[in-house]
């Protein structure tokens, strides 16, 4: 047997293996990194413009949750489309 024989072989029984396989849309994920990405960049330009930003314990709690939040909402999602 040649070489590009058992390539070829294992080529076609790779293609008929996946052939079965869904594949899952990345748009979640573009969306969830777009909008993470996004709230970044606000939350660091309203940073730079007001040195008192978040002005209370409160509201810094509200922004961290947020974006924790976002943060979660990338992972799961790459986690999803990965799986």
């Amino acid at each position: 047997m040649d070489l590009a024989i058992i390539l070829a072989a294992a080529e076609h029984a790779a293609e008929a293996a996946g052939a079965g396989e869904h594949h899952r849309s990345e748009a979640p994920f573009f969306i969830a990194g777009s909008v993470l990405a996004l709230y970044a960049i606000v939350v660091s330009v309203i940073g730079f413009r007001q040195p008192d930003f978040p002005a209370t314990a409160s509201a810094a709690r509200g922004v961290m949750a947020l974006g924790t939040l976002l943060v979660a909402a990338a992972v799961s999602s790459a986690v999803y489309v990965a799986l």
